[in-house]
């Protein structure tokens, strides 16, 4: 039954490229159609049970089939699978099978995203505070683990992630003297980056626990403990006023439930003519739901939201938005950079947990990476003040800004 099942759900929406499954038994079906420049993958099952699995909840049954060994790639990777049946799914106006099995009941995603700060440090430890040595096997010099802004020429990681720190530098409009504080600093890279190009004081809080260790540590190494400082604290219990305000990475995880109370907490930490900066992945679809594998192994809390959900927010916080930017392609890019390191570093991430660690991993990077290729996800970067008249009538600033800082601190 369970085959059968999987067999009509393939045969109805795989179209582009062709899968190739051998079920328990040894009976091979094909679907869909070799086409040039998408992918041809072959799998197999070890059992029985698995195809009723996927077939009641792809998503979720693929990726735990995958984990455990009972789905077994035969001819491509991981990355080539969630592609082919990601693009037949692809949010596209004129794609006729087009139907929502990533998607999953809004209610139930509702109450996940309920972050009480009890539940929001334990769901940042969750994938945060994997051993360190992971992710300096793929990530850049200042372990950003964040979208990358890259140019139309072949640039490498490294470079990419520079541009993004000098990109976020300009939009800032920082000057001499101010406060900075970084909501979700990550391992300390932008604060240090920020300090760094501007010579301001600036304060990086994390609920992370190995993020906070290594950015002091490593705040300390380059002589800056004394302007860049650390915090393990929930944002909301921050005090005090600041110049600039920047969030890069974090506010995915802040749960739909509480947009308004970020936004009302930058608002009531922003100084009169200050200048705040929100980079989030989001949604050019519409308000949707975390897909319960991702949701269930790797960012549980975490929703990437639209728009229509953000703004609603703002306009009550009494904010002024004065600048929105979509990136589309650019982490697709990066998280497409991020897949080819750590498949080379298989047997370091094997050694560090184990092999179905390392297909957890890899299947959690491919399907990331086909929200932005196939799907309908985005990031944006999104410029507060309190006032209209904060920051320069025209764009020209930001450009300026950028342009110096591009090609400066690589420590």
């Amino acid at each position: 039954m369970g085959m059968f099942l999987l067999d009509r759900l393939f045969s109805k929406f795989i179209r582009d490229g062709q899968l190739t499954v051998t079920d328990a038994a040894g009976v091979t079906r094909s679907y869909g159609t070799p086409q040039p420049g998408r992918p041809n993958v072959k799998i197999r099952f070890t059992d029985k049970a698995t195809p009723r699995k996927l077939a009641l909840n792809l998503a979720l049954g693929a990726g735990e089939a995958f984990m455990d060994g009972r789905l077994v790639i035969e001819s491509g990777d991981v990355r080539a699978l969630v592609d082919l049946v990601t693009f037949n799914l692809r949010w596209q106006r004129d794609n006729p099978v087009r139907f929502a099995l990533w998607r999953q009941a809004q209610a139930a995603a509702w109450f996940d995203q309920i972050n009480f700060e009890r539940r929001s440090k334990r769901n940042v430890a969750h994938h945060y505070d994997l051993d360190d040595r992971l992710y300096d096997l793929f990530l850049d010099p200042h372990r950003q683990y964040s979208c990358a802004y890259w140019g139309d020429g072949d640039d490498t990681l490294e470079a990419a992630q520079e541009a993004k720190l000098a990109h976020i530098a300009a939009k800032l409009d920082l000057k001499p003297g101010q406060k900075v504080l970084d909501i979700g600093c990550g391992w300390g890279g932008l604060a240090r980056y920020l300090h760094k190009v501007s010579g301001a004081d600036v304060l990086g809080v994390t609920l992370s626990e190995e993020q906070l260790k290594y950015a002091r540590a490593e705040a300390e190494r380059q002589g800056m403990a004394g302007m860049v400082h650390y915090e393990l604290v929930d944002y909301r219990k921050l005090a005090g006023q600041y110049d600039r305000i920047v969030s890069v990475g974090m506010f995915e995880h802040v749960g739909l439930p509480h947009y308004r109370q970020f936004f009302d907490t930058v608002e009531r930490l922003l100084a009169p003519d200050g200048v705040a900066l929100v980079h989030t992945i989001a949604r050019a679809d519409g308000p949707g739901a975390t897909d319960p594998w991702t949701a269930k192994y790797i960012f549980p809390g975490g929703y990437s939201p639209a728009l229509s959900q953000i703004v609603p927010a703002v306009e009550k916080s009494w904010m002024w938005i004065t600048d929105i930017e979509v990136l589309r392609l650019h982490y697709a890019k990066t998280i497409n950079a991020w897949y080819e390191r750590c498949a080379a570093k298989q047997p370091e991430i094997e050694a560090l947990y184990d092999a179905r660690f390392f297909r957890m991993w890899m299947f959690y990077l491919s399907a990331a990476m086909s929200a932005f290729t196939n799907d309908g996800h985005m990031n944006v970067q999104i410029q507060l003040t309190k006032k209209r008249d904060t920051l320069p009538l025209r764009r020209d600033y930001m450009h300026e800004t950028e342009k110096r800082l591009r090609g400066g601190w690589t420590g």
